[in-house]
């Protein structure tokens, strides 16, 4: 059994989490259900959970200021928001879980699942990457945290060539060194890059950054040359988005 926390102000959302829970993740316990983050952290340390549900938007202590109180993270965490742009940003970049209130069940499955296939706990890195973006706001994001077989490598946006899709891995190219294999689809890697506008989608298996764009060879679809010598060919349906990207 996966022990759990739910940590929310609100009794209706922890009583509908529970209850989707127990019809949908039987696999997880509920041992606490707390309404602030002071008894959240006070459960914590009584409970020494698997996994917590933990809301961002919380009265005198919200989830983000919860984490800076813990010397330890020796668990996973599943952010739960109703709606907060850069927060949500600010998690997906960091490689970490949310789920937008109200929660869909299908969401919430493939959480706990994703969960379930990690080898490795989320890193101290990862967090303090996450608490620094939301400090700083108005700074912009500059690296992403991506889950690898050996954890997860913090790597800045700029020193990425291309993304290539291998089923349910992304083989990211990047400058002076080969690859780097992430244990995510592209689709989700696509969805970390998304605030960056100089990443485009060409074809449905590769993702490329346009300031690393040498030429654009004219065809069906037709094809990109990369600073590294590599060709990247141009899905038919993609390149009028690449051309597009290009005028902009």
């Amino acid at each position: 059994m996966i022990k759990a926390i739910i940590i929310d102000d609100e009794v209706h959302c922890l009583d509908t989490l529970e209850l989707l829970l127990s019809d949908f993740c039987p696999q997880v316990q509920v041992i606490e259900r707390c309404t602030s983050a002071k008894n959240g952290l006070a459960a914590i340390e009584r409970g020494k959970p698997d996994l917590i549900f933990l809301d961002i938007e919380m009265p005198v202590m919200n989830g983000f200021e919860l984490l800076e109180q813990l010397t330890e993270i020796s668990f996973f965490i599943v952010f739960t928001t109703s709606y907060d742009q850069y927060a949500i940003k600010a998690i997906r970049f960091s490689a970490l879980d949310y789920l937008l209130k109200p929660i869909d069940s299908k969401e919430l499955v493939a959480a706990v699942k994703k969960m379930t296939a990690q080898a490795h706990l989320p890193s101290k890195a990862q967090f303090e990457m996450l608490l620094d973006q939301l400090q700083y706001r108005n700074r912009g994001f500059s690296k992403i945290a991506i889950p690898t077989l050996e954890g997860y490598e913090l790597l800045g946006v700029d020193q990425i060539l291309y993304c290539e899709a291998d089923d349910n891995y992304t083989h990211i190219h990047v400058k002076n060194k080969n690859k780097i294999t992430a244990c995510r689809t592209l689709k989700e890697i696509e969805e970390q890059l998304l605030e960056f506008y100089f990443f485009v989608r060409v074809h449905h298996s590769y993702m490329v950054n346009l300031n690393e764009v040498v030429k654009y060879i004219r065809g069906e679809g037709g094809y990109v040359v990369m600073n590294d010598g590599s060709t990247i060919n141009v899905s038919r349906n993609r390149k009028e988005l690449l051309l597009k990207k290009f005028k902009e």
